[in-house]
């Protein structure tokens, strides 16, 4: 069994805040025995105003937020999966990039997210996240002391191909961390959470944003830990701010695997 951590934010628009909270985080979470912590998405900032996010928006050399939790990732000696932080890209957009850091402090694994959040809901709500941020295009795994973990970042979640190549790379874990708004995640976060962790026969740990925030907007929560078949092992609510701790079995994938071998038994689809 490997104890693993979530922590459940409610980012707001200052990195130096932010970064203390995550530093509670990973400390809290050693301190509760974890191998592991996972983080929500934009954990270090969460501003809908891009003008005034823009000024705390640096490569990630000089990200403050990441130097916070690289060098606690180092103090408590403990992996830290880092949802998304803004960074400066290439050109004149921004990443939404995922960071994996080992108990060294080191940055084992990078990620892009590949999909944008350009929608219109029902509500009002209107997001262009393709605006502000450039689209990774890299599929991303690395060995962890939960096994072979692959990335993804909340909106990622509707795509399956996505997943079928984390399948084919036979993830154990998934990680999908969000900042999902609330009339999307009350209708698809649970049923999407649980079918990717299905399809992949894999663990899924999905750490969230959750509450009202200070740039007006509101997220869902409810950050969840799935089993293989599906099983909902941890679900934080919808308001609480903190941190939970779930037990991974890795006998569980191949057990799961064994029962209903789908990616064993997988075709190429040839239209």
């Amino acid at each position: 069994m490997v104890r693993i951590a979530l922590f459940q934010a409610r980012t707001g628009i200052d990195p130096a805040r932010n970064a203390s909270d995550l530093v509670e985080a990973i400390e809290g979470a050693q301190q509760g025995g974890a191998a592991m912590l996972f983080t929500p998405e934009m954990s270090g900032l969460l501003d809908r105003d891009r003008q005034r996010a823009a000024r705390h928006i640096v490569e990630e050399s000089a990200n403050p937020v990441l130097a916070a939790a690289r060098e606690a990732a180092t103090k408590y000696g403990i992996w830290v999966a880092i949802g998304s932080l803004a960074v400066a890209g290439r050109g004149e957009r921004w990443a939404n990039r995922s960071f994996v850091i080992n108990a060294s402090g080191d940055i084992a694994a990078r990620y892009d997210k590949m999909h944008m959040f350009d929608v219109e809901l029902a509500d009002g709500e209107s997001w262009r996240e393709s605006n502000a941020y450039a689209p990774g295009d890299k599929v991303v795994t690395v060995e962890t002391p939960v096994g072979r973990l692959g990335l993804t970042v909340c909106y990622d979640i509707r795509f399956p191909a996505l997943f079928e190549a984390l399948g084919r790379a036979e993830c154990d874990v998934i990680a999908i961390p969000a900042a999902f708004t609330r009339p999307t995640g009350l209708d698809h976060w649970h049923v999407m959470q649980r079918a990717r962790a299905i399809e992949a026969s894999a663990f899924v740990v999905a750490a969230a944003q959750a509450g009202d925030h200070e740039d007006g907007r509101s997220t869902f929560g409810h950050s969840l830990v799935v089993d293989p078949w599906g099983k909902v092992l941890l679900d934080m609510g919808t308001e609480a701010k903190g941190i939970a701790f779930a037990e991974i079995d890795p006998a569980r994938i191949a057990d799961v695997r064994r029962q209903v071998p789908s990616l064993a038994n997988r075709r190429k689809i040839i239209n």
